[in-house]
């Protein structure tokens, strides 16, 4: 059996010409084709909308700095749960108020899990500084210290806060 083998190596000097005159139409068709498939993914970045204009409260007519609601003075607790991958956690959230604005706060949380663990801790670290001196009606809280969970524990310890405080 006669077997052919096709071989990649010119056997003439007029053969290397020939591919010595294609290399550069091969170049150009291989960055053309790679250029318009470039094209073909690329996306138009949209505006972002704007910010919403940030809410101002008026005082009361009681004098509550920043506080919409009346609330008694004084140190009010209130446990707050929230959904994590590891379940249902609980945070406990006391803060003092002042006037309805909170000029303490802790935060404690309860997880045996030591990841929710570890984000609660990050969220108490700093809570602080995003709700202190602030009034009790104009917060609302998301995301402090990487944590984004235990913000809605927090916000629900809030409410909770707010309704015996009001009364």
């Amino acid at each position: 059996m006669l077997m052919q083998y096709a071989v990649a190596t010119p056997l003439r000097a007029d053969d290397m010409t020939i591919t010595k005159s294609k290399l550069p139409i091969t170049i150009l068709a291989g960055l053309s084709l790679v250029g318009g498939l470039a094209g073909c993914n690329a996306t138009v970045a949209e505006d972002p909308a704007p910010p919403a204009p940030p809410v101002e409260t008026e005082p009361d007519a009681g004098g509550d700095a920043g506080a919409s609601g009346s609330y008694a003075d004084g140190t009010y607790s209130a446990a707050g749960e929230y959904q994590a991958p590891s379940g249902t956690e609980t945070v406990d959230v006391t803060v003092t108020l002042a006037a309805g604005v909170i000029t303490e706060v802790t935060v404690v949380g309860e997880s045996e899990d030591a990841q929710a663990r570890g984000y609660q801790e990050r969220f108490s670290s700093g809570i602080g500084a995003v709700v202190v001196s602030k009034g009790i009606d104009e917060i609302q809280v998301d995301k402090v210290g990487g944590s984004s969970l235990t913000g809605a524990g927090f916000n629900t310890a809030i409410e909770a806060i707010k309704a015996e405080a009001a009364s």
